[in-house]
């Protein structure tokens, strides 16, 4: 089976362990080699910032993993030496493997002294191990390091389903951590679940799960939410060609759904804000105080 095009992304609940650090003489100066890990948004060409362009165009060589096999034909554009990250992709190999070579092969230029760009999809600090791990190193060893951020699929999934994250709020959670461990929600508040392809993911090689895991996501939500409350399957577009996907379902239906790793789920509000009447009694007062006194 081949493996999606993925951008070095990892579960937020599963921990990574450390490597041992490279040695540096103190009294060697690290080399000019830099990195610049950039995000060149969600849809082709319509998201890169002007500064993310000038790091690709004046890098010595440039490292891909985006969403689209197009989208690096489009970076070849920019650039003559772009190099694909998907290979280390392999089936039944780790993810977590996968993501540390990929950091090694980045470094391994910047210890060459090159100036390098690591480019991936959407933001390259959002679900994204591999980039925060070279940053992190690079820096470690005396290079210069940076990270310039791109629009996420959150960014787009606030435009699409036309959510305002400030009205009643908004909590973000990887649906497999959200599934593992006891979070506590605000169910009046709106509560998007990432990666929702992978819940229950534990195995750190598969790119999907099965209905019967989703079952148990849904087991977990019902605690908070009836069966026939209404969520909303999200992904973002990435072509221009394309519209994004904005399936909507109640809770009980989601087993069934088709998904994989690129598919979010939005759930609604299920309940109104309750206000604190003693909190919002001390500001009142404390207003009246202040007024009095002005």
């Amino acid at each position: 089976m081949k493996q999606p095009l993925c951008s070095g992304r990892t579960e937020a609940w599963r921990p990574c362990l450390p490597r041992p650090r490279r040695s540096r003489s103190v009294s060697t100066p690290p080399s000019t080699g830099s990195l610049a890990c950039v995000g060149i948004g969600i849809m082709l060409g319509s998201h890169i910032t002007p500064l993310a362009r000038s790091h690709i165009e004046n890098a010595d060589v440039v490292f891909a993993a985006v969403s689209d096999g197009i989208v690096e034909l489009w970076l070849k554009e920019m650039h003559a030496d772009v190099r694909s990250l998907q290979p280390f992709y392999a089936e039944g190999k780790r993810r977590t493997q996968t993501y540390r070579e990929m950091v090694e092969a980045i470094l391994a230029e910047v210890r060459a002294g090159k100036r390098v760009c690591a480019v991936f999809y959407g933001h390259p600090g959002v679900f994204a191990w591999a980039p925060h791990r070279a940053i992190k190193v690079a820096r470690e060893e005396g290079y210069t390091a940076y990270m310039e951020p791109g629009i996420s699929s959150e960014d787009c999934l606030y435009a699409d389903l036309g959510i305002d994250p400030g009205s009643v709020g908004c909590q973000h959670f990887d649906t497999t951590q959200y599934m593992l461990y006891r979070r506590q929600i605000d169910p009046s508040a709106w509560l998007i679940l990432w990666q929702v392809g992978l819940a229950g993911e534990r195995t750190g090689h598969r790119f999907a799960t099965s209905p019967a895991h989703r079952q148990v996501l849904v087991d977990v939500l019902s605690r908070h939410y009836p069966l026939d409350h209404e969520v909303i399957v999200y992904r973002a577009a990435t072509l221009p060609m394309q519209a994004p996907r904005m399936e909507r379902m109640p809770l009980g239906r989601l087993p069934g759904a088709d998904l994989d790793s690129a598919d979010t789920l939005a759930v609604p509000p299920v309940q109104a804000l309750v206000a604190d009447a003693e909190v919002q009694a001390k500001l009142v007062a404390l207003d009246a105080y202040q007024a009095a006194i002005a």
